[in-house]
């Protein structure tokens, strides 16, 4: 009984972090696409989320190597998925101050959001996948 608590609170915890990581891509696209009008499109803010819920998923939780003299080199998918999850929420972070405070920042302070957000996700994405696939 135990056991399937555990499981369906982890899965409560992982849901709820693709649902921060969507909302963030939300406010990502929500700022880069006013920007860029190219990207105005609903289909833009729906890829940001879903790339935003994969990459929270998968990335923010991933299994650690264990600490012994046997694993003693770097955890590369640790690493690729803490420096993601910086990349991903100061993108996100900064697309929110802009909206909020109605700024008009230059267009390189809004491709630097937008290159930001999508590396944050895919180092979340990378990192997430090779985790599991080495359990």
């Amino acid at each position: 009984m135990r056991f399937r608590v555990r499981k369906t609170a982890h899965l409560f915890e992982r849901v709820g972090l693709a649902m921060a990581g969507a909302a963030c891509g939300l406010f990502v696209g929500a700022y880069v696409g006013s920007a860029i009008p190219t990207l105005t499109t609903q289909g833009f803010l729906l890829l940001m989320m879903l790339l935003g819920g994969i990459g929270f998923y998968l990335g923010i939780d991933t299994p650690q190597m264990p600490f012994d003299d046997a694993h003693s080199q770097i955890d590369a998918a640790e690493l690729m998925s803490a420096a993601g999850t910086l990349c991903a929420t100061l993108s996100a972070f900064a697309s929110v101050g802009v909206i909020v405070l109605r700024l008009d920042p230059h267009m390189a302070w809004t491709w630097l959001a937008f290159v930001g957000w999508i590396a944050g996700v895919a180092m979340q994405i990378v990192a997430g996948a090779k985790a599991r696939l080495r359990k």
